[in-house]
């Protein structure tokens, strides 16, 4: 008697293991133990992998996102208070400044009109020392000038009042030179000086063995300086020297320019 596909099919299920499920073989295919080293790299993964998405999976909870706005919300406001700190710190220092330059401002305009003013009342006054100083001169002169003119309009001259005219005339000339000289003014010594055109100006020359050439033999025009600065050079004759038809003529004329 032969057993029916049914009954084969019965045994074999009988003949599996305790606990082996009907069907695994077919299904799974052979099975293989996994070692320890595989074991470990698969346990590393799966922990890299939870802390990644870790990090994620709580960024999108409401309240680390509260916490995240709340600081940022907080270092701006810190932000904003340094900039406005530092806003009035610039501010309180311009201030300051235009302070400053408005000060120094008023305090050149001061100084430009009262430097103007000096100067008007220099140019206006600035020879009022000298003035009087000449005053007495003038006063002495006129006194000599009234004394001449009574001997002038007497009968008969007296050389004694001529001489007290001339001896006047005098004190007025040295009152003169006294009041120049009190104020910086100096003649320029001439004669007998080598020509300097810095300090003479030549208007004329005569031939002369007895001197240098070029050395000053008289004075036309006395020069003058104030506080050795130029006031007007002396006017003067110079020597040259004497040619042969001039010795033979025994001298010559001076010579213009």
């Amino acid at each position: 008697m032969h057993d029916s596909p049914g009954d084969d099919a019965a045994r074999n299920e009988n003949d599996l293991p305790e606990g082996a499920e009907t069907g695994s073989r077919e299904a799974d295919g052979p099975s293989i133990e996994a070692s320890s080293e595989m074991e470990d790299a698969l346990r590393e993964a799966t922990e890299a992998l939870e802390a990644r998405e870790a990090p994620a999976s709580g960024a999108g909870t409401p309240g680390s996102s509260d916490s995240a706005d709340k600081m940022t919300i907080e270092l701006l406001a810190q932000e904003l208070q340094d900039l406005k700190g530092l806003h009035d710190v610039k501010l309180k220092e311009f201030d300051d400044q235009n302070e400053q330059f408005l000060r120094l401002q008023a305090e050149f305009d001061n100084f430009r009109r009262r430097s103007l003013k000096e100067k008007q009342e220099s140019l206006k006054f600035g020879h009022q020392n000298l003035v009087k100083d000449l005053l007495s001169a003038v006063d002495n002169l006129e006194r000599a000038l009234e004394h001449g003119a009574q001997q002038d309009g007497s009968e008969g001259g007296n050389p004694l009042d001529a001489k007290g005219v001339l001896d006047g005339v005098q004190l007025v000339h040295r009152e003169i030179l006294g009041a120049l000289a009190k104020h910086g003014v100096k003649e320029i010594e001439a004669r007998g000086q080598i020509f300097d055109p810095a300090n003479h100006e030549a208007m004329g020359q005569l031939p002369s063995d007895e001197v240098a050439a070029n050395t000053i033999l008289e004075v036309l025009q006395k020069g003058y300086v104030i506080q050795d600065q130029m006031l007007r050079p002396a006017r003067v004759i110079v020597s040259r020297p004497t040619t042969e038809e001039e010795a033979g003529a025994g001298g010559g004329s001076a010579e213009k320019n």
